[in-house]
């Protein structure tokens, strides 16, 4: 301290000093600056007497004393620079120490990930430097390491909530102190301490130094992902093309778990998108949370993300009701994808084939059956190829053949406007009933004379197609090719 208005240029947590030389002349101006101090968080005041300051005033004592503000005397003999040389030393031989000490912990992290350890290995060697239960976290809280949530008195099947800023206080009074995991610009989740109050500074420094050994192995593990996908993804495409030698291709799927030396099926999955040429989006990461479906039911399916599809190779289901719970189960993949790409999936599922032989085979029917699909029945479509009927013939003629197939059998009634359309779906249930008019006109909820009206219009638009069973199949078939784009416009409508 060299000047007496002194208060701007302190800071909280210091420890002021001086030799009483600013206050020579009006020492009882100690009082009033000795509350100024304490009310922007001094550490203490140091006040040196004998040369400039006889002592120090009773009032500026008793303020102290009332504030709980330490005040020290100085001695004469002593010398602030030393006091300044003392504390200086001491706190760079405190940075140095903790300096060597986060060295040391960052080579002790370093070792356990050059060892090949995992999460659960860098989350045991934090808990036993901080005495704490440690736990590292995805972005959502869920728990990839570390602490059972359970022992901690929280349910196993929540998320650990880390509040913004990394700190805050759990149920039950349990403090949580975290540090982000952050690879370049990616933001993986958390390196959480867990523990009855906040952690020290150099806790946190540990903390930090865990979350970038997280980082790294993180990386790591996306990188040999990176390398082993596009090995999968070539041996699916070899698969898929019926090349190489048969005994080659098993050798090289056992490599990676896959089970193809049996009867399978193919299932194809695509994600809608609207905008793209065929509706259809490129996969890139769909696979990720297919594959966990399938290998809870077989843990040796395949399962690969390549262009614009997801393809499973699986055990075929059995039973009677095979085919159905082939479906259902497709049905489940195709939500939970959709779930994690934020739009609609589409599957399509093949017959089993006896062996990795008919693999191409099968491949195309599931391509098929999902093109089938999503074509007759929009987006979300889980459609099997035994299941296709007359499709699977329609769909090995030329689109523009078919709509000029249909036009020509179905006239005005083909036009796409709102009153063609209400007809057409009068004739399709006329047809599923048999020509059972009481039944259709239930189903529509028309009056039997509407529908009697409505006929005799579809018989002048179409011709005698009630008594023509060859016109009649015509129809029918017309009608199965605009299926798609009436089950579009009644989607918009």
């Amino acid at each position: 301290m060299e000047v007496p208005d002194v208060v701007p240029w302190t800071a909280p947590n210091e420890l002021l000093l001086t030799t009483g030389y600013p206050l020579r002349d009006d020492p009882d101006q100690l009082v009033p600056l000795i509350a100024e101090l304490d009310r922007v968080g001094l550490a203490g005041l140091g006040v040196k007497v004998g040369r400039f300051l006889a002592e120090v005033p009773a009032a500026a004592v008793a303020r102290a004393e009332t504030l709980g503000f330490p005040l020290i005397e100085l001695p004469t003999e002593l010398r602030i620079d030393d006091v300044l040389h003392d504390v200086l030393g001491r706190m760079l031989d405190r940075a140095r120490s903790d300096q060597r000490s986060g060295e040391q912990l960052h080579r002790s992290f370093l070792d356990v990930v050059l060892a090949g350890g995992g999460l659960p290995d860098i989350a045991g060697a934090l808990a036993a430097h901080l005495g704490t239960p440690v736990a590292v976290v995805d972005l959502v809280g869920t728990v990839l390491a570390g602490i059972d949530l359970q022992s901690l008195g929280l349910d196993p099947a929540e998320r650990l909530p880390v509040p913004p800023g990394g700190h805050g206080v759990l149920v039950g009074g349990l403090h949580l102190s975290a540090a982000s995991v952050v690879a370049g610009r990616r933001w993986h989740g958390w390196v959480v301490a867990i523990g009855r109050g906040p952690i020290a500074e150099e806790d946190g420094a540990a903390l930090e130094h865990a979350a970038t050994m997280v980082a790294l192995t993180l990386t790591q593990a996306e990188e040999l992902r990176a390398v082993e996908d596009r090995y999968r993804t070539g041996l699916m495409h070899d698969l898929l093309a019926g090349g190489d030698d048969p005994s080659e291709l098993r050798r090289r799927a056992t490599d990676f778990g896959w089970d193809v030396d049996r009867e399978l099926i193919v299932l194809v999955a695509r994600r809608e998108a609207e905008g793209s040429p065929d509706g259809t989006e490129e996969v890139r990461d769909l696979d990720v949370g297919a594959r966990r479906l399938f290998t809870e039911r077989d843990p040796g399916a395949a399962v690969v993300a390549f262009g614009r599809e997801v393809v499973a190779l699986t055990a075929p289901f059995r039973g009677p009701t095979g085919r159905a719970d082939a479906v259902a189960f497709a049905g489940r993949v195709s939500a939970a994808l959709a779930r994690a790409v934020g739009g609609p999936v589409s599957i399509g599922l093949a017959r089993p084939v006896p062996d990795a032989s008919r693999l191409p085979e099968a491949y195309e029917q599931a391509r098929r059956a999902v093109a089938i699909g999503r074509r007759v029945h929009g987006p979300m479509a889980v459609a099997h190829f035994d299941e296709l009927g007359v499709h699977r013939v329609l769909a090995s003629v030329p689109e523009p053949e078919l709509r000029s197939f249909a036009q020509e059998v179905l006239g005005p009634l083909a036009a796409p406007d709102a009153g063609m359309l209400d007809l057409r779906r009068t004739l399709r249930e006329l047809l599923q009933t048999g020509g059972n008019v009481a039944e259709a006109a239930r189903r529509l909820h028309f009056h039997y004379n509407t529908l009697r009206y409505r006929i005799e219009k579809l018989r002048a638009l179409l011709g005698p197609f009630t008594e023509d069973a060859r016109l009649r199949l015509d129809v029918e078939v017309a009608l199965l090719i605009l299926e798609h784009d009436d089950a579009t416009a009644e989607r918009r409508g």
